[in-house]
């Protein structure tokens, strides 16, 4: 049986209404799988599993947007929190293909700063 926090969701998963974050291993690597719309709702979610995936010392850090329906201003700050804030221990990857995720990541030139991959197959490449 996995663990469970206070509202009942599994340790490793983060869900709201209108999205989830999951947070799966990957020989090494910590991946955050992340479905829905990624805004004010669901970032605090995804801010919280990556500062658990940090603690965990992986050696490469993946946040896959593949399942995102709609990426926010609140979801781009998370990435960005994520690359350079104070729990940034491991390199960073971005999942991110198509117009809903990577034309917010090219409109705001955060595909200047972050390592976008098109692929998880392919973030997952050392």
């Amino acid at each position: 049986m996995s663990e469970r926090d206070v509202t009942g969701n599994a340790l490793g998963d983060a869900a709201g209404s209108a999205g989830s974050v999951a947070l799966e291993h990957h020989e090494g690597a910590a991946v955050l799988r992340v479905d829905g719309a990624l805004d004010l709702a669901l970032a605090p979610k995804l801010r919280q599993l990556a500062e658990r995936a940090a603690r965990l010392e992986p050696e490469l850090l993946v946040i896959d947007l593949t399942g995102v329906t709609f990426l926010a201003s609140a979801g781009m700050a998370e990435l960005v929190r994520a690359h350079r804030g104070p729990t940034a221990s491991a390199p960073l990857r971005v999942v991110a293909s198509g117009r809903i995720t990577l034309r917010p990541l090219e409109l705001t030139r955060l595909v200047d700063e972050l390592a976008i991959y098109p692929s998880l197959s392919d973030a997952l490449v050392r």
